[in-house]
């Protein structure tokens, strides 16, 4: 083969197997051990374990070495596969080049030769051959460290290039989440260094996709909001884009931003919730979540969520007092070691679990473990069985209703007062609009008491079907259309289930 062949190979190889590749091709058109070494580790080293760098590959056994460190590469140092295995004179070698400013060297000895070649002030190209090694050996790896430092180099732009988009999007989630706990302060401003700024008031979207297309859908956000809408990856769901716009009049059954979006990206489904103050972002986020669970059942593939009466609203006057009082054991607690969760820890946990159930982890970045025992403990400060539906309820309705956390002191109403809650004709008036749709013309037959028989079995589709005498998959089916009556999400978290259970509630209470 002759030196054009090689250097032809070389370059192709740059472009279509990267440095891995190009080093592999060497260790076999040599015969004996290639890879990258850095110079400033291995005179650092002394002990030429650990110390090469970048790239390894070998086939067969390393001369002077006796072992086979195979062909494998890794990208920063620590975590080079076969790193022990690194002949010894290529780190010698390299110490030697850097303590001399040499660009290039040969070592002999032990019935091998170690060629190096410099590839930048850090790095070096080595090779371990057994002696006699080919003529060529040294015009080859001449040749070969141009293009092998110049695709060294793209690499790691490319990987300093996704490691800046990974910080963006763990900081973004970072917004998301103090958005969602009432933090606007310092939400805004990490916004702002990100930009753009967060809108206020705004329209939330939750754009569901396949996952490769949220890049894509991010990019159309922008365009087609002049660069004004900001944009973050849900963190829960893997196939959700979460796209927080400036308000603006739009009629309720025409949405520019979400036809174009589904009629660009294949697949896409879009909910949008009703304008919202960038304060009531989570119930702007679970508006937008009820409306894809609509938007799915529609051929135009988008929905605004439906008007409707809101709960925390209607519940305000009568149960800011009760709500108070029942989640002062948990605002007034003191961990009792710093590493422990604190009030606002356990605030947040419960809010997301709610929300999201055993999703949550993924919102918090926290163990399942974890959550577990945060969630014992909220129990056991608020002497409540998060299993039950009915205790579920309680604790996210008092959630909306002190939305800040009010601290220690005691509330006007007793924590057990629920039922004198929902006893307030305002929340009986709330209960019958919410639930007017189950027995309304469009209503299927049994819509109201599939209802009933899942709320009765704590929301849990198994028991319901038992207790239906129908299939599990039946059960969802009649769930799944009902989903579509009340246009709320009820089988997906966030799931209107809490809601839904206080309004039986308090219907019951009011009959």
């Amino acid at each position: 083969m002759s030196r054009s062949d090689d250097i032809l190979r070389l370059h192709r190889l740059a472009h279509t197997g990267g440095s891995a590749g190009l080093l592999a091709w060497l260790t076999t058109r040599l015969g004996g051990w290639a890879g990258v070494v850095d110079a400033d580790r291995a005179h650092g080293s002394g002990s030429g374990r650990a110390a090469a760098v970048g790239h390894t590959a070998g086939v067969g056994h390393a001369p002077g070495t006796g072992q086979a460190p195979g062909i494998g590469h890794a990208l920063e140092a620590g975590r080079v596969p076969g790193a022990a295995q690194v002949p010894a004179s290529a780190l010698r070698g390299a110490a030697e080049m850097s303590a001399r400013g040499l660009r290039s060297a040969v070592l002999e000895g032990g019935g091998s030769a170690t060629l190096l070649f410099a590839l930048d002030d850090r790095r070096a190209l080595a090779a371990v051959l057994p002696l006699p090694h080919p003529p060529e050996a040294a015009t080859l790896l001449a040749d070969a460290a141009v293009p092998l430092a110049l695709v060294l180099g793209a690499e790691e732009g490319a990987r300093r290039e996704e490691r800046a988009k990974a910080a963006e999007s763990r900081a973004r989630e970072a917004v998301l989440h103090l958005l969602m706990n009432g933090r606007l302060s310092t939400a805004r401003q990490i916004a702002e260094a990100l930009g753009p700024p967060l809108p206020d008031p705004m329209r939330m979207y939750v754009v569901e996709c396949r996952t490769g297309q949220r890049g894509e859908v991010a990019r159309l956000c922008a365009e087609l909001t002049g660069g004004r809408a900001w944009t973050v990856r849900c963190p829960v769901y893997v196939r959700h884009l979460i796209v927080l716009v400036p308000a603006g009049p739009a009629a309720a059954d025409d949405d520019p931003l979400a036809g174009t979006l589904v009629g660009v990206a294949r697949d896409a489904v879009v909910g949008v919730s009703a304008e919202a103050a960038l304060r009531d972002a989570p119930a702007a986020y679970t508006q937008a979540f009820h409306a894809l669970a609509v938007a799915r059942g529609r051929r135009e593939r988008h929905a605004r969520f439906g008007p409707g009466p809101e709960l925390a609203l209607a519940a305000h006057a009568a149960g800011a007092g009760w709500a108070e009082a029942l989640l002062a054991p948990l605002h007034g607690h003191e961990p009792k070691r710093a590493q422990d969760p604190g009030a606002q820890e356990l605030r947040a946990t419960a809010h997301a679990w709610l929300n999201f159930t055993s999703h949550a982890t993924r919102l918090l970045k926290i163990h399942r473990n974890t959550l577990a025992g945060r969630l014992r403990l909220v129990e056991a400060l608020l002497g409540l069985d998060l299993a039950r539906l009915a205790d579920q309820s309680a604790l996210s309705l008092a959630l909306r209703l002190t939305p800040g956390g009010s601290g220690p002191g005691a509330g006007a109403a007793r924590a057990g007062d629920l039922d004198e809650v929902l006893r307030d004709p305002r929340l009986t008036d709330w209960a019958r609009a919410h639930l007017r749709p189950l027995t309304g013309p469009d209503a299927p037959p049994g819509a109201r008491a599939t209802v009933r028989v899942w709320l009765e079995h704590d929301a849990q589709l198994v028991p319901t079907a038992a207790a239906l005498g129908i299939s599990v998959p039946g059960a969802r089916k009649r769930l799944t259309r009902v989903e579509a009556l009340l246009e709320r999400s009820l089988l997906q978290s966030p799931s209107a289930r809490h809601d839904l259970w206080l309004a039986h509630r308090a219907e019951g209470l009011a009959g």
